[in-house]
Formats: C-alpha cells, sequence, structure tokens
C-alpha cells in the first residue's frame, strides 16, 4: 500500500470513526440548520473546518504548537456545544451572507481546535516519514472526503424526516441541535480538566 493511500484511508476513518464520534456530532449539528439546496454552503463550511484542522496538525507535527491533550479533549465539545445553541437561537431558516461568512470562520476556527485532539497520534506516525507532505495532504484529502460522505448522510436523513415524514425544518434543527448540545455538555462535564 502506498503512503498516499494509507494516510488517505486514515483520514476517512479518523473522521468516521464512532470511537470518536465527537467529529460526526459536529458536523450533525453544523449541518443541522442547512437543506441539499445549500449543499454549496456547506461544502464551504466543511472545508473551511478541514483548513483549521489542516493548520494545527502540520504546526503540530512539526512541533511549532503543542497544546494540553486534556484542554483539547474538553473545547471538542465546546464546539459542538457553541454551534448548538447557535442553531437554537438562529431565527431564519435561510441564512444571510454576513452570518455564513461568521459561521465560515467559526468552522475554520473550530476546525484548529478538533485538528490539535489528532495531532499527538498523527505527529507519532509521521515521525517515520521522512517527507510529511504527501502523507499530510493525503490525511486531509481523506477528512474532506469522509466529511462530505456523512455530510451526505445527514442530508438523506434530514430529507426523509423533514420531507417524507413531514416533520417541520425548525423542529429537526432544534431536534439535531438539543441532541447534539445535550451530548456536548456532558462530555464537557466528564472531560473538564482539574
Amino acid at each position: 500500500m502506498s503512503v498516499f493511500t494509507l494516510y488517505f484511508k486514515l483520514g476517512i476513518s479518523h473522521i468516521a470513526d464512532l470511537q470518536g464520534y465527537d467529529h460526526i456530532l459536529f458536523l450533525l449539528v453544523l449541518c443541522a440548520v442547512y437543506t441539499f439546496k445549500q449543499w454549496k454552503q456547506v461544502l464551504i463550511l466543511i472545508t473551511a473546518f478541514t483548513l483549521g484542522h489542516c493548520t494545527t496538525l502540520v504546526l503540530a507535527t512539526l512541533n511549532i504548537m503543542r497544546v494540553s491533550g486534556d484542554w483539547i479533549e474538553f473545547l471538542i465539545p465546546v464546539t459542538i456545544f457553541i454551534t448548538a445553541v447557535a442553531n437554537i437561537i438562529q431565527k431564519k431558516e435561510f441564512v444571510s451572507p454576513a452570518l455564513h461568512l461568521a459561521k465560515y470562520t467559526t468552522a475554520l476556527f473550530f476546525g484548529l481546535i478538533h485538528g490539535l485532539g489528532f495531532s499527538n497520534y498523527l505527529r507519532s506516525l509521521l515521525g517515520t516519514e521522512s517527507n510529511l507532505v504527501k502523507p499530510l495532504f493525503a490525511f486531509n484529502l481523506g477528512i474532506e472526503l469522509g466529511q462530505i460522505i456523512i455530510v451526505a448522510l445527514i442530508f438523506i436523513l434530514t430529507f426523509i424526516v423533514v420531507n417524507l415524514m413531514i416533520l417541520k425544518r425548525r423542529d429537526w434543527n432544534l431536534v439535531l441541535s438539543g441532541a447534539g448540545l445535550g451530548i456536548a455538555l456532558i462530555l464537557m462535564v466528564e472531560r473538564f480538566p482539574l
């Protein structure tokens, strides 16, 4: 198996890992206010998240940045909590361009935090590689593809619930965001660094 393929698959499995479901939960909450018609906006959002994720992975892998793992494990559910609260208080179903810009910036920043959550493990894997560019590129490309797959599944679920089961979009947003908020709150309490 080539180095590119190995790290590409590792990126996909990292984002789709049910053991580390916090990434999936973040994507679920991030997409709760969107419909399939807004797929371009969501693609930009998850790409912003990946760019943030990639940035901290590069900085951590090169030993330029190090942050306590305990704080990162606490901050990851904080990002889910904040996103869920923003969804719940959002009044309009369709988001204005200014709000989209704020969401893109937030997704980029939250990607920085999530990237740090995996950086120690990836740093240990990449320690044996002579060239870091190809594995880091492949890993982040795998993350992006994994996110696109998860978002597609969320959109399919949303279509079924909203269009076929005739649940209002706002109610569906409240269900997804409320669940994300509750799980994030539990994780925050469990992971609070003492």
